[in-house]
């Protein structure tokens, strides 16, 4: 049998194809290490400087980032849930996530932010809403497959079309040729706030630390509240049912001491302050209480968490 080798022309073009691709991977974003490329460490660090309240948070989120990505061979896609009120840090806590993974973090053209009320927000259009999904999800992945995919307002979303991505999260070495396990995907969801805050309280009456609350005291309050929720878009999901998600990760509600550092990183963020140091208690006292605190009785937690700070503190700080 005759054997065929490749032509010189052939070889020479490949190199020269070969360095074009890295000599345009200095300059533009490209699936490779220089563009994807994980600090354990300085993300631990960054959680720990700038995410108040949520000791649960930092140490699971970097367990699990730091070993999906030093897996060379994951068995599926890393898939996490974020659970918890309004303000607690989900959205912050995606995004640095993906500034210390992604060079161009948020920006990047592999991490894509899926916002629920935006991109579906007819329950009767499901059919073509999945179509939207698949394509998305496919092609994302085919052209880098560690793609980050960060799914807000979960519980906004039709029911039945977060399946539509179960195959993706699945034990599954490739579909059609491409290989999905390497993906991340993060859904974003207020489902369980109430029996988060409620397990939260619980310890307070009971004199407890709140940094002794553990995994294992919230897991079975979210998951069951997110599968039987009609409105929280997990709802008799097989995605939950068939144990897809990697973690569930809580949330907690946050006090009034939380808040007042948020309020302090925001009036040095707006240079109302130059240093720490230099800024009135008087003035972060009188932000903290623009916002409203549950439950009525104790008055322990921010109905709002710190999503409100900014306009609060630009009310106040404009006073004068």
């Amino acid at each position: 049998m005759l054997r065929t080798t490749p032509s010189r022309t052939v070889i020479e073009q490949t190199k020269q194809d070969g360095s074009f691709r890295a000599i345009k991977c200095q300059f533009k974003e490209c699936c490779t290490k220089r563009w994807i490329n994980l600090n354990a460490t300085e993300l631990s660090s960054s959680l720990r400087d700038q995410v108040y309240g949520q000791h649960l948070v930092i140490k699971a989120v970097v367990r699990h980032i730091k070993a999906h990505l030093s897996n060379k061979d994951p068995s599926k896609a890393l898939a996490l849930s974020f659970h918890g009120g309004t303000g607690t840090g989900k959205n912050y806590v995606s995004k640095i996530i993906a500034d210390h993974l992604y060079k161009e973090g948020m920006k990047s053209g592999f991490v894509h932010m899926i916002a629920s009320t935006k991109e579906f927000p007819h329950a009767d259009m499901v059919p073509l809403y999945k179509d939207k999904l698949r394509e998305l999800i496919e092609t994302s992945v085919n052209n880098c497959e560690k793609s980050m995919f960060i799914f807000d307002e979960i519980d906004k979303m039709p029911p039945g079309l977060i399946d539509t991505i179960k195959p993706y999260l699945d034990y599954y070495d490739n579909l059609s040729g491409i290989n999905y396990r390497k993906a991340i995907f993060i859904f974003l969801s207020n489902t369980a706030g109430t029996e988060i805050l409620q397990q939260t309280l619980r310890f307070w009456h009971e004199e407890k630390e709140r940094d002794t609350i553990e995994l294992k005291d919230m897991e079975k309050l979210v998951t069951t509240s997110a599968v039987n929720t009609k409105t929280s878009g997990f709802y008799h999901s097989d995605v939950l049912l068939r144990h897809m998600i990697t973690a569930y990760i809580p949330f907690l509600p946050l006090e009034r001491k939380h808040v007042r550092q948020c309020i302090q990183d925001y009036l040095l963020l707006k240079k109302y302050y130059t240093n720490y140091g230099d800024i009135e208690e008087g003035k972060v006292r009188q932000i903290a209480e623009q916002l409203q605190y549950s439950p009525e009785e104790e008055q322990l937690f921010s109905t709002t968490g710190c999503k409100r700070v900014p306009e609060k503190t630009g009310y106040v700080m404009e006073e004068d």
